[in-house]
């Protein structure tokens, strides 16, 4: 499991933009965002640097945790 420090996220909203951003390019990746740890792990065939992509489109600030 990758796990990624994300600034940011206050809501349940981000939450759902984090999770849809990481599945639009994996389909089965399981994504489990804590928001008062502010840190997103991510179960996938991507590579961190996808992930990071992914969630930095969304406007969250995005680093390998």
């Amino acid at each position: 499991m990758q796990v990624f420090n994300v600034q940011g996220m206050t809501c349940g909203h981000c939450v759902k933009a984090v999770t849809r951003a990481v599945q639009q390019l994996d389909a089965s990746a399981k994504v489990e965002v804590d928001l008062a740890a502010k840190q997103v792990r991510v179960q996938s065939e991507l590579v961190q640097e996808q992930v990071l992509a992914a969630i930095r489109e969304e406007g969250y600030q995005a680093e390998v945790g």
